[in-house]
């Protein structure tokens, strides 16, 4: 049914006009700039242009084949075209295997091989091949005597998954990797294929750059209002609605401009739960509200000559902070996540220096000696668009918003998860279904039930 009002709305629209693309891949210039204002209508309008919104973007247009007659219109929003804010530039960087839900188990997979055939997907004619800059080293995670049993339950998940993971005693630890203090440690998993980091610049702006050489508009605004029209064609069903309009504010003004569309896909990040508090929309329809929120997290980077060569694996330690290589020899990047009760504040991103020196070096210095004597060169703060209910992604249509579909919460693994999850979105889309993974837990559902489907692998 999906289809059918894409097909419909596509055949009464002007034809697609060309788009502005990146200009190439990597960072996007300054004064670079995606189409100064929206169309006045689209079939489909993505709000949040970072790699999931443009994973959507570009996986509608791949799927929706060559039999229509008018391509379907495809419209990115972002409200932060230089990306200064962005989860996904602002990120570590890292993909892995090593999940205990299967369906995010299955999500890394279908990334990994996205990723190896990139060129085959994103690639453009005439340009020069996309090098993303894997670097397959692996992530290893640690587990005291109190966490062993989880970890060993959670590896078995991921064998019978398919996944290349490997169980390591302390001796053997401590022979593959000479650098490290195994004394409180029990066992770890060790990730033997597709796992490792890369650079999340290059894959943003090749999914862009790709989406719009395919026809995908995009433009730099606000999404802050709807329009929507409540659905009273079958009164013995639970009241619904759909939106008719999407209010793109434009940057620096008070100006803007609505946007007709058919489907509206919510890829806002850490600012989705926001956008479903936005004016026009029924208040009573926006229950349960979406949980996801910005949360602030720090990403220091320092030098250490003596530290772990460049085949160390992404190392998440007992105590849960972690670290990697980053480009030569002897300098690295690492960070933590907080407990609950410590988060900083999301207003801005500044950085609290004092955490890193307090709370994650000692502990790094105790899991790697040779880091007593690390010397800090810079530090960062990204945002997670964190899932308070269970860290978990939110995926698919709404319960009671007909047209609007959800593609955040990823809880900070969006970006190695961007070329499954846009796909799955565009499968349901343009199909009603899921066709290459089934992600049916990750959808509503459980919210309107109260049921949590929990990740124990968030770093």
């Amino acid at each position: 049914e999906l289809g059918q009002t894409l097909e419909r709305m596509a055949q009464t629209l002007r034809d697609q006009l060309p788009a502005s693309g990146s200009g190439g891949r990597g960072w996007i210039p300054p004064g670079t700039h995606p189409d100064p204002r929206p169309p006045d209508e689209a079939d489909v309008v993505v709000v949040g242009g970072g790699v999931v919104g443009w994973s959507v973007a570009y996986w509608l247009k791949v799927l929706e084949g060559w039999r229509r007659r008018h391509g379907m219109r495809v419209l990115v929003v972002e409200r932060d075209p230089m990306y200064s804010r962005a989860s996904t530039v602002l990120s570590a960087g890292g993909i892995r295997q090593q999940f205990s839900l299967r369906e995010n188990i299955q999500m890394s997979r279908f990334s990994a091989s996205f990723l190896r055939d990139i060129n085959k997907y994103l690639g453009v004619p005439n340009e020069p091949p996309i090098d993303i800059q894997f670097r397959p080293s692996g992530y290893l995670f640690l587990a005291s005597p109190q966490g062993a049993a989880e970890l060993e339950a959670t590896v078995q998940v991921q064998r019978e998954e398919g996944v290349q993971v490997t169980l390591l005693s302390p001796t053997q630890l401590k022979e593959k990797f000479p650098w490290m203090n195994t004394e409180d440690v029990a066992v770890a998993s060790y990730g033997l294929e597709d796992e490792g980091w890369f650079d999340p610049w290059t894959l943003l702006n090749a999914f862009r750059h790709k989406a719009t050489s395919l026809g995908v508009q995009s433009c730099s605004g606000d999404v802050r209002a709807f329009v929507t029209s409540t659905n009273h064609l079958m009164p013995s069903a639970p009241p619904s609605a759909r939106i008719k309009y999407v209010h793109v504010h434009m940057p620096d003004s008070l100006e803007y401009q609505p946007v007709a569309c058919a489907i509206v896909v919510n890829a806002a990040g850490a600012w989705a739960g926001q956008l479903l508090e936005a004016e026009g929309l029924p208040r009573g329809l926006c229950r349960p509200p979406l949980p996801i929120q910005p949360r602030k997290r720090y990403v220091f980077t320092w030098h250490c000559p003596n530290g772990p060569d460049l085949s160390c694996p992404f190392l998440i330690d007992t105590s849960g902070a972690y670290f990697r290589p980053d480009g030569s020899a002897g300098n690295y990047l690492g960070g933590m996540s907080p407990p609950e009760e410590e988060e900083p504040d999301p207003s801005d991103l500044s950085v609290d220096h004092d955490y890193f020196q307090e709370q994650i070096w000692p502990r790094l210095a105790r899991r790697v000696p040779a880091f007593e004597s690390l010397r800090v060169r810079g530090s960062w703060a990204g945002y997670y668009d964190y899932n308070t209910f269970d860290q978990n992604a939110v995926l698919g249509p709404h319960p009671r918003l007909e047209n609007l579909f959800s593609a955040a919460g990823f809880s900070g693994h969006g970006l190695q998860h961007a070329p499954a999850a846009g796909r799955a979105v565009a499968e349901l889309v343009l199909r009603g279904r899921y066709e290459t993974l089934d992600l049916r837990r990750l959808g509503w559902d459980r919210l309107v039930d109260g049921e949590p489907l929990l990740e124990h692998g968030v770093i």
